[in-house]
């Protein structure tokens, strides 16, 4: 079995799951106790979180040095086992004012290449991976870091021309997600723009030298899939935008290289996981059957030959917008 960033002995809904070996180890010392407040919302009900889930993202954050900015009140955690769109199973946990947030998210969509089918629907994912260029989530220990705007052209709205300026988060990681920032990987409002066109307006501070700005129509995908980073809708976005301007925190995701491997190891041998002292959403493992984790070394092959078989066509610019 893989060893994993965060592995460590955990209670999770009463059963003890015993992850051996890490570079982090959380085991030499524990967190204080959960407070009686924080453990009303653990359940797997929707917008409560799993003890497993809460124990290693208290942990992290407990333990991890407090050097420089990282001296966020709150910290943050995502089980990506949970089922997407309208559920809620990204967390955001401030133990100082006693303050516990639940909202959505979405998960990596995957690929599906000749030789690997790692692929995503929208509800559950299945398969998990830190290869570059895979799209899919990886679970374990990450911090943010800086949030970057970038502009993406023009939409209308309510007969206005409006500007979609998307920020990005930057996360940091180690272990299994040490490649964070090699992949671009981060979180984003799930909205983009579809059906580019070039838009005639020299005034723009974001014309090119022919006075052109992409236009678009505005798609909100909040409750779709993202290509491996972590999406929100707008509205929470700038709320956690907000709260890491000034002071980084941990996000911890859940699951990890080693507990994706156990999971599917029980299911083959026709184990109930959670009688086997493992954690998965019930929901979606009845779905997927099974889930995997597709490490860089299996996955990196794949993906350079597709590149290497699809280069990148000419440049083609936009179309002219008609109509606008």
């Amino acid at each position: 079995m893989r060893l994993t960033s965060l592995l460590l002995t955990v209670v999770c809904l009463g059963i003890i799951a015993a992850l051996p070996g890490s570079p982090r180890s959380f085991a030499a010392e524990q967190p204080p106790e959960i407070p009686a407040w924080l453990r009303a919302h653990v359940g797997g009900g929707d917008g409560q979180i799993a003890q497993v889930v809460l124990q290693r993202a208290r942990a992290l954050y407990l333990q991890t040095p407090r050097e420089g900015a990282l001296s966020n009140p709150c910290y943050f955690a995502m089980d990506a086992t949970r089922p997407a769109g309208l559920g809620r199973r990204f967390y955001i946990i401030c133990e100082a004012d006693r303050t516990f947030r639940a909202i959505s998210s979405g998960h990596g969509n995957g690929r599906k290449l000749r030789g690997a089918n790692f692929a995503n629907g929208i509800r559950c994912a299945k398969n998990f991976s830190n290869a570059e260029g895979s799209k899919l989530t990886t679970g374990g220990a990450y911090v943010t870091a800086e949030t970057r705007p970038s502009f993406k052209g023009y939409y209308r709205v309510s007969g206005k021309k409006t500007a979609l300026v998307r920020s990005f988060l930057q996360f940091e990681g180690e272990g299994d997600t040490a490649n964070a920032r090699e992949r671009a990987i981060g979180g984003h409002p799930a909205v983009l723009l579809r059906g580019l066109c070039r838009l005639k307006d020299p005034e723009s501070p974001h014309a090119n030298k022919e006075g052109y700005v992409p236009f678009g129509k505005l798609v909100n995908y909040a409750a779709g899939r993202s290509n491996g980073c972590t999406s929100w809708t707008p509205s929470d976005s700038e709320k956690i935008f907000a709260m890491v301007k000034d002071a980084r925190t941990t996000l911890y995701i859940y699951p990890e290289s080693g507990d994706i491997d156990a999971v599917a190891q029980a299911v083959k041998a026709g184990k109930s996981p959670s009688r086997a002292g493992l954690y998965w959403s019930a929901s979606c493992l009845r779905e997927i059957r099974a889930p995997k984790f597709w490490p860089k070394e299996t996955l990196d092959p794949v993906i350079a030959k597709y590149r290497k078989d699809h280069p990148p066509g000419p440049y083609r610019p936009l179309p002219i917008c008609k109509g606008q």
